[in-house]
């Protein structure tokens, strides 16, 4: 529903600002460049989701791969003293404990189509042990807040769209996502541990997030130790090691449980491929509102305003072309999934705003569809303070991206 007002929206302020440019600045041609940018864009669109098919098969099969090899569970087996201490109100043994783990484990290896069932389930067991039916449960909301964080280890999606824009290295932003994407999570978590006056300083919460502030924390510095030119060398470098390691374990895993790797690449690959083909639609109609947007101008006034009022401080103003990404994020996933596309084609998948965009993409999930799907599926009426503390998890996450990508891309 969110999506279908927003697509409208576009279309609506692109023909009033059109029209407005037609009478007083008598500019005669800007409806044919709308009407240009709906042929162009329909093209973008259908040529990129076929140049999809290669990329996300390669990377569906290997998930699938570690789907079957166990990953997920080894996932939720190292994550179960951590969850334990965060959902204090959740009876030992209690089998949503089980369904959350996996479907945070989904999430973090990017296995949204498995994530979600799983999430959904969780949400049902919870609501077994709700006291309030139409209330949301300290236990929903910090489940809901980590999802709304967007918290992944493979941001997979990003990096199959920057190959098919044309980026020279599309895996130089998997760190920048990390970092980010942690900050929005860890935030996220220590404000709804506050309110709901958990022990930040267990054992287990402190090990896991200690740990990974210690990891980040010595990645930021390293990097801001190097020359501009080898930070991108080193990233890129680390970034497609990481990846490349992550590929051998999970064949690795599944060798050892004994299931056939090639059929499970195969299925995997096969989903990929169906994927790439049914969002086709989406793309060209979210494209096409996005063109037809910033053809009429509206787009541009919208940055330069913002602009301006980032210049009156003196900062650097390069990032706000990155921006509409951020916006569009708490909103739809595919909103989002276009604003980054836009941004790609109109400066370029390895300038600044491309990569920028494509972190912030990565660093957060769509906080008020996760809500209105999750809640709705259980019938909460009352999500309490989700909403707020979701969307504090997502401006850390965006000031984040921001200063990662100006440590890692200058």
């Amino acid at each position: 529903m969110v999506l279908n007002y927003i697509w409208i929206a576009f279309f609506v302020v692109a023909f009033v600002v059109a029209f407005i440019k037609l009478i007083f600045l008598g500019d005669t041609g800007i409806f044919t460049e709308i009407m240009n940018s709906t042929f162009d864009t329909a093209r973008l669109g259908f040529e990129i989701s076929l140049g999809l098919t290669g990329v996300l098969s390669l990377w569906m099969g290997v998930m699938k791969i570690g789907e079957r090899g166990g990953m997920v569970e080894l996932f939720s087996r190292a994550a179960a003293p951590l969850f334990s201490k965060l959902f204090p109100d959740i009876p030992k043994g209690h089998p949503a404990s089980a369904s959350m783990l996996m479907n945070m484990s989904a999430n973090m290896l990017g296995l949204d189509n498995a994530a979600t069932p799983f999430g959904l389930k969780a949400m049902n067991e919870l609501q077994e042990i709700n006291t309030r039916k139409d209330v949301a449960s300290n236990p929903m909301i910090m489940f809901l807040v980590l999802n709304a964080s967007g918290l992944t280890l493979i941001p997979v999606t990003v990096m199959v769209y920057r190959a098919q824009m044309g980026s020279a290295n599309p895996s130089d932003v998997f760190i920048p996502i990390m970092i980010a994407t942690f900050v929005a999570t860890l935030v996220g978590v220590i404000a709804v541990c506050i309110k709901q006056r958990i022990n930040i300083f267990n054992t287990a919460i402190i090990g896991f997030f200690g740990g990974l502030s210690l990891i980040i924390a010595g990645t930021v510095w390293a990097f801001n130790a190097m020359p501009q030119e080898q930070v991108s060398l080193y990233s890129g470098l680390i970034a497609n090691l990481l990846l490349f390691s992550i590929i051998i374990a999970f064949i690795a895993k599944g060798m050892r449980r004994k299931i056939n790797v090639f059929d499970a690449f195969i299925d995997g690959a096969k989903d990929g491929f169906h994927t790439a083909v049914r969002i086709i639609p989406y793309l060209i109609a979210l494209l096409v509102g996005i063109g037809v947007f910033r053809a009429s101008g509206a787009m541009d006034f919208l940055m330069e305003a913002m602009r301006s009022l980032v210049a009156m401080t003196g900062a650097d103003t390069r990032w706000v072309d990155g921006m509409p990404t951020a916006l569009m994020k708490p909103l739809s996933g595919s909103g989002a999934r276009g604003m980054m596309i836009d941004t790609m084609k109109v400066f370029g998948a390895d300038s600044f705003a491309g990569r920028l965009s494509s972190v912030l993409q990565g660093a957060t999930d769509t906080t008020f569809y996760i809500v209105a799907v999750y809640y709705g599926a259980v019938n909460i009426k009352n999500s309490r303070y989700t909403v707020s503390y979701a969307l504090l998890a997502d401006l850390a996450g965006v000031v984040a991206a921001i200063f990662v990508s100006y440590l890692f891309f200058g």
